[in-house]
Order: C-alpha cells, then structure tokens, then sequence
C-alpha cells in the first residue's frame, strides 16, 4: 500500500456511526475518537429529515478525526430510498465540502468518469459492494474486485455475509492479492475474524463499534484496541483461537493476548465459531494457523482430525488444546483441562488444611467420592484426574450410554442422570460440574437438588461466566468449599499458552489478568 495521504501499512480503526440526527452524529464522533477510533463511517441514511448542504456543512465543520461518507440507498442494503441523482449529488457535495472518503457503490461508480481524475483534488473515493445471500464463489469475488479496480478508485470496499467461518479464508486471500488498497470482510458472528485478522493480510480500514452501540458481528472498539490491539498486527503474527459452538462467551482472546505481549510473542488469539470441524481445519492449514484451544462441543470429535493425540489426551478421549507442528505442519492433540481441573480442587483442599497422608501422591482426593455431572469433554478430563488421585467416581449423564463408557474407563459407576435429583452423596463427597448448566445466559439453572450440597465438601464448576454460579453461590451458602470454573480455565490456559509459544507461561500476570477482568 502506497504513502499518499493516509495510506499506509498500519491499518485505520473505523467505527460506523448510524445516528438519526445530525446533533447525535456530532456527539458520537467525539465518542467514537475517544474510545480509539481513527475514522468515523457516517451514514447519511439514517438521518431523520436529512437536509444535504446544511447537515453535511455541520457534520463535516465539526469533524474531529476524518469521515468516510456513506449514503446507502435501499437496493444495496441502506435506508435511503428517494432520488437517485439526489443521492450522487449528495456525494459529490460530501466530496467538495472536505469529506475524507466517498464511498460509491460499483453499480454507480461504473458509470462515473471522475472517478479516474486527480485523486488530490477532494476527498478520496471508495468503490464499494456488497454481496448478500448465498455464498459466493471465491472466483466470483475476484471478479467484483477486478470490476472495482477498473473504475480507477484508489480504494476498493468487498463486504459479504459469511454462514461459514470458513468463507472468510477468500476474503483473507482477497487481500493478499489486490494490488490498491482494499477493505474487505465478512459480517455476523461467523467472519468476527474478518476484522481482527484484516492486518495480517493487508486490509486498508478495520471496523469496530463503539461502546453501547454494538453491531452484530462487528468487534468493539475497546476490543480492537486492547484486547487485539490491531495495529500491532502483521505479516509474521501467528494466529491461534478457540473453536467452539458457541464462542462469544469466550475469555481466552482477553488472557492470551496480552500474555503474548507481556513476553514478546508475535500471535493473536481470536474467537471462531465453528459449524463443521473438517471443513475448518482443512481450510485453515496453513502454518500461519499455528494452533488452537478446543471448546463445546468439539474436545472429543476432533481427535480424529489431529495427526497425532498425546497419550494423556488419547487416554482421557478428549483434545482441548491443539498445535500445528512447525517442522512438518501435522496437528498434535493435547489435553490441559485434566490437570487445571483437579490441581484446582485439590489445591482448593490443601488450603483449608485437607490433606491425606496415605494416598496417592498425597492427594486429598484419594478414596474419596467424586460426583461428576457431564461425561463430555470437560467431563472425561475431571473423571481420568479423579482416578489417578485414586477417587471413586459416579457420573451422570443425560446420555446414559455415555456415562457408562466413561466410567468403564475410570473404573467408576455410572447412574442415571434423572436419579441426581435424589442422589444422596456421603458427607465429604465432591461434586463437580461439567455442563453448560448455569452459564451465560441462563444463570438460573442447577444440575443437582438444592437439598443435597451441604453433604459435599467442595462444589466445582467448570462453567466461568458468570464467575460465580448459581450452583457455587448455593454449595457456598450450603457451608461447602467452592471453586470456580475460572481457576481451571486459568490453570488449563498457562498449559495452552506453554504449548503454543515453546516457553514459560508468566503464572502470576496471567493470573492478576484473570482477577482483573472475570
């Protein structure tokens, strides 16, 4: 990308600004400054009574940081519906009244011969399109960036709607390749990585809304420039992020990358909703996808897709973290929650003076009973942990079949998951919980009877939004000792970030991160 003007290598924050009235629009311009935005995208369509040379002399008199002028009319998914030339004389008035950026859509641009006039005169234009619905080819997309390319305009704009993350992997080469600058993403949840990883590939604008007025599929500001921190994005960064259904709830970008800062470690870590695991790994195969941490509802069903499966993870049936081997490219299968669940509990023991003496490795888990609700992944992990402390394991599971496998395996008993409700465990016992019962949104939900928790003498949840669960805050009152879902996702992300970078996790800046921000 070339010097002129404000072009250059590091990519511009640009929020969206949807204002109804031209007063708001001001307002949130200075917003939008403040929370770290370079560029403000100004729909002129949705302002309410919009008055063209009075509005925009306002709105372009009080611009604190350059404005990217945008009047979408209806055909290309704005708001604007009156007259067409109306809405081009708009724009070439934006252009003479000192707008920073015009967009034109490329059904308009086509036709327009100014656009292929000296640059330096006004504002700088953009060619935009916008392709909805079904996907498209990613030889269809090359063509729209060719058509906008020919119209001569020194900046080229490709939105589209991803239903697969992997989409977004078309977007990503489009960048790579295109020879003008150009800002290029996919919206909705599914192609969120569009925007944070736009740098990596060269994207020229990276969008984020502001604080409160979020849209759906877009990054926030704050999370661009904090947590991301998009400009220190580059060619070399390695990408690494959680597959998971659902991801939004995720806390791992807002661990794992300031703890890549803190020790140098050129990555970014990001969320990415995943509908089809073979699909996304062999997509994404390349070595700048250097690895993953692995969610619901993917830890067992995706060791089919690792090359090779550590033997712990192998035993266990389940793969939380997954690296791409340098050397030869292959996946390699690991499992951390194992270890950061029950060092968790038995750590939580240790400190209120439980110890035993005669059993294994002094663990005060042995020969004790441990009550496991959920034979997934998380699930396998907390059950293989509780018998190398040599516990006795019942599980339950609302898939019955599944419960007896797993309990097969750990040498336990598996019960039916509607006899919990009536389950009476021996006082001293420990319930761990490992579903999605309790989590954000539906906070109000116990996997087991209120009654029964003062019998337990520690209550786990591997659930961690919100903090404190239901269920803990119950176990608490209950008089029995908690711990929460945060200090396993602690303890399994400093065995992550040591697999992913090759060195030491920085144990206690990682965990004032997790007191300061769960």
């Amino acid at each position: 990308m070339g010097s002129d003007g404000m072009l250059n290598s590091c990519p511009l924050i640009c929020t969206p600004l949807m204002a109804q009235s031209v007063e708001q629009m001001v307002s949130d311009m200075s917003q939008a400054k403040a929370q770290g935005a370079d560029v403000v995208e100004v729909r002129l369509d949705y302002i309410k009574n919009f008055q063209p040379r009075q509005d925009l002399e306002t709105i372009l008199r009080n611009k604190p940081l350059p404005v990217l002028i945008v009047y979408r009319p209806k055909w290309e998914g704005g708001q604007f519906e009156g007259d067409e030339n109306k809405r081009l004389e708009t724009l070439h008035l934006a252009k003479e009244l000192g707008a920073d950026y015009i967009d034109y859509e490329l059904k308009v641009a086509s036709d327009m011969e100014e656009l292929t006039i000296d640059h330096n005169s006004g504002g700088k234009i953009i060619v935009s399109c916008y392709v909805n619905g079904m996907t498209s080819s990613e030889e269809y997309l090359s063509h729209l960036v060719a058509r906008m390319q020919a119209t001569g305009a020194p900046i080229i704009k490709l939105v589209t709607s991803a239903t697969h993350i992997t989409e977004v992997s078309q977007i990503f080469r489009l960048l790579s390749h295109c020879q003008v600058p150009l800002i290029a993403y996919s919206v909705g949840e599914r192609g969120l990585i569009s925007q944070i990883l736009s740098p990596k590939f060269g994207g020229f604008l990276v969008y984020g809304s502001m604080e409160g007025n979020t849209v759906p599929g877009l990054p926030t500001l704050d999370g661009l420039t904090q947590a991301y921190k998009v400009k220190h994005i580059n060619a070399y960064t390695k990408v690494l992020g959680l597959i998971s259904k659902p991801v939004s709830h995720s806390k791992g970008p807002l661990l794992h990358n300031p703890t890549f800062r803190h020790v140098d470690y050129n990555g970014i870590y990001v969320p990415m909703l995943v509908d089809d695991l073979k699909e996304f790994l062999s997509v994404y195969s390349s070595p700048d996808f250097a690895g993953f941490s692995v969610g619901i509802p993917y830890k067992e069903a995706v060791m089919e897709f690792c090359n090779e499966v550590h033997p712990l993870a192998q035993a266990i049936g389940a793969v939380n973290t997954i690296i791409r081997r340098p050397k030869d490219g292959k996946l390699v299968g690991y499992n951390t929650d194992c270890e950061g669940s029950i060092s968790a509990i038995e750590d939580a023991l240790k400190g209120r003076g439980y110890t035993n003496g005669e059993g294994s490795f002094n663990s005060p888990l042995a020969g004790k009973l441990f009550v496991l609700v959920g034979a997934g992944g998380a699930g396998r992990a907390l059950a293989f942990g509780a018998k190398s402390r040599q516990a006795r394991v019942v599980i339950f599971d609302i898939d019955f079949d599944r419960a007896k496998s797993l309990a097969c395996a750990v040498s336990g008993e598996a019960q039916p998951y509607k006899d919990i409700v009536n389950f009476q465990p021996e006082k001293g016992a420990i319930l761990a919980n490992a579903t999605p019962l309790g989590m954000h949104p539906n906070t109000d939900r116990i996997p087991v009877a209120e009654a029964t928790l003062g019998d337990y003498q520690l209550v786990f949840d591997s659930v961690y939004t919100p903090r404190k669960t239901r269920l803990l805050k119950e176990a608490e009152a209950a008089g029995a000792i908690i711990v929460s879902g945060v200090e396993m996702f602690l303890r399994q992300a400093i065995g992550q970030f040591n697999l992913f970078t090759g060195r030491e996790a920085p144990e206690e800046f990682m965990r004032e991160i997790i007191l300061a921000k769960f």
